[in-house]
């Protein structure tokens, strides 16, 4: 997406959120850098981004600068994803498919293994609903609506906060996926993910996968987005995504937000090579969670659109 052109009394500002600590590099109305870094978690501020634009502004005597831009990229959603950290989440499926996210595609890496490892599931509950819808679209099997209400009303009152629906060839017709979405609204759930919304495509294990990953992330990703917009007070933000590119703090989504603070580490990488005079560029970025190998080839940036982080699946653009 396009930014506005910061004018030439404003400030800019880019952040790096990592596990452990968050970077930030101001530019001042006159074009001078200045660069700060705060523990990403303290007792001592709400939201270490938005502490570190305060304070840097407050250093150079301009605390109610009007400020063009920030632009940030985080780990929040990896490091949940990787310490599974997530929202209690409840897993609605087709009746019959409650292991399909145990089961997946059968891949083996590694074939020859003699001990698999496999990632423990995230979602604590899955809840079997019947009603089907055939690979045309015609409804084969009316939705169970009563049974969908009462897995949902107790996962409220058992304090989940997330809720994924996959059905099988909800690619086709996503007409009952949207009403136990709307039962899960009616329910008092505020993030639900239906996996139609992740991508209509008719393999369901990875649709099945990314929504689940989707909504266990959701909570944690809003809970950061909220206190660095609400330490902002209103200045333009935006978050860089799995894909490279730019999003809104309302439009970020935690499936897109997975690779967030590698794809920016991936694209400063490429930019400061060139600025260098290398178009062929390794990328070693070493955090306290997780470390990102990448490479740039001089050419245009490698995306793609199916990934397997930690052994779960993933469907969105990536770097």
């Amino acid at each position: 997406m396009t930014t506005p052109s910061p004018s030439a009394a404003t400030w800019e500002f880019w952040i790096d959120r990592g596990g452990t600590f968050t970077d930030i590099i101001g530019r001042d109305p006159s074009g001078a850098l200045h660069a700060a870094k705060l523990l990403s978690e303290s007792d001592a501020y709400e939201d270490a981004a938005s502490e570190g634009v305060r304070r840097m502004l407050a250093s150079n005597g301009e605390s109610q600068a009007p400020i063009a831009a920030v632009k940030m990229g985080a780990t929040v959603a990896t490091n949940a994803l990787l310490e599974e950290t997530g929202a209690p989440t409840l897993f609605i499926v087709t009746e019959g498919f409650g292991d399909v996210l145990l089961i997946g595609d059968q891949t083996r890496p590694d074939i020859f293994a003699l001990k698999i490892k496999r990632p423990a599931p995230l979602p604590l509950r899955v809840a079997e609903v019947r009603g089907r819808a055939g690979p045309g679209g015609e409804i084969v099997d009316p939705l169970d609506e009563d049974a969908a209400r009462a897995a949902l009303a107790q996962a409220k009152s058992d304090g989940f906060t997330a809720v994924a629906i996959a059905l099988i060839n909800a690619h086709a017709n996503p007409d009952q996926e949207q009403r136990i979405e709307a039962l899960a609204r009616a329910a008092g759930f505020e993030h639900v993910t239906i996996s139609h919304a992740t991508g209509a495509v008719i393999k369901f294990v990875p649709r099945a996968s990314t929504a689940v990953i989707d909504a266990y992330l959701t909570p944690v990703l809003h809970s950061s987005v909220d206190k660095v917009s609400r330490g902002l007070k209103g200045a333009p933000l935006y978050f860089m995504q799995s894909n490279g590119g730019l999003a809104t703090a309302d439009a970020f989504k935690a499936r897109n937000a997975v690779l967030s603070g590698p794809a920016g580490g991936v694209v400063g990488m490429a930019m400061t090579a060139k600025a260098s005079g290398f178009d062929r560029v390794i990328g070693f970025d070493m955090g306290g969670t997780s470390t990102d190998v990448s490479r740039f080839d001089g050419d245009d940036y490698a995306r793609t659109g199916l990934s397997h982080l930690d052994g779960r699946v993933l469907r969105a653009p990536m770097l």
